[in-house]
């Protein structure tokens, strides 16, 4: 069915053609879609809302090609070679290594040691 409907508005909670919603499920409203379903040439009115929340710790999904930042000290030298040898580079200014996430997957030592706060320039 939705493979059928193509979406032509996508508002967020507040926006004019949500309000009704918005009163409906409150701060559990994500968004509003609106689409077309070219079979039925009907226009239907979706809302996404939130049906549970809990706290934990943010899960960092990495893809294998994505450039992680590891922190490892000069004393570390086995993990030093890993990083080496999975083609890491050694960032002397920031004192971390780069490397891609896929080539230290494996390594559970190396994925705890990624900083995930790190932001690219």
């Amino acid at each position: 069915m939705l493979r059928d409907m193509k979406a032509y508005g996508h508002l967020k909670p507040g926006q004019s053609g949500t309000l009704e919603l918005v009163e409906q499920f409150g701060d559990r409203l994500i968004c509003v879609r609106y689409r077309y379903d070219a079979v039925t040439e009907e226009h239907v009115k979706t809302a996404e809302i939130s049906v549970a929340r809990w706290r934990g710790t943010q899960l960092n999904r990495f893809r294998d090609r994505d450039l992680v930042v590891v922190e490892v000290s000069y004393t570390e030298k086995r993990l030093r070679e890993e990083l080496k040898a999975a083609d890491g580079r050694w960032d002397p200014e920031e004192r971390v290594w780069h490397v891609r996430y896929g080539a230290i997957k494996a390594s559970a030592e190396l994925v705890s040691r990624i900083r995930t706060d790190y932001r690219y320039k």
